[in-house]
């Protein structure tokens, strides 16, 4: 069964992990201005996180310079094929070091804004992978 609340609940009525979400996406962005909302699940696979992210631009961004752009990135895969079913599910990605990106849509709720599913194993991309990736940096 899935599970819509990890740890406590706080005044605003958001959990604990909601807000880390909040907090810690400011902080890697190095935007503190970003405005992000979350909703944490807690969902019965054995590893990977997943989420569902909706993305506002400053201006306008096609689909196919989005494709372009995460295909260049380091660490990013697309698997965005919905015809054939190909989209990134955990129990298939679990021990695989990328971030994977699949469902790239328009978010027709918002300007310049655009839709996806986004997994990653948090053992890999989370901690360990990070942890030597960081340390190959300083060597």
């Amino acid at each position: 069964n899935c599970i819509p609340q990890i740890d406590v609940f706080l005044d605003d009525l958001s959990t604990k992990e909601e807000w880390k979400m909040v907090v810690e996406t400011k902080k890697i962005m190095h935007a503190p201005e970003i405005e992000v909302c979350a909703t944490c699940v807690r969902v019965p696979v054995l590893r990977c996180h997943s989420e569902a992210v909706n993305v506002q631009f400053t201006g306008p961004i096609t689909l196919d310079e989005a494709r372009a752009a995460f295909a260049a990135a380091p660490g990013i895969t697309m698997l965005d094929d919905p015809a054939s079913k190909g989209y990134p599910m955990p129990a298939m990605l679990e021990g695989t070091d990328d971030t994977y990106i699949g469902r790239l849509r328009v978010d027709p709720t918002v300007p310049h804004g655009l839709s996806m599913w986004v997994v990653a194993d948090q053992l890999r991309k989370g901690a360990a992978l990070n942890a030597v990736q960081i340390a190959e940096l300083l060597v």
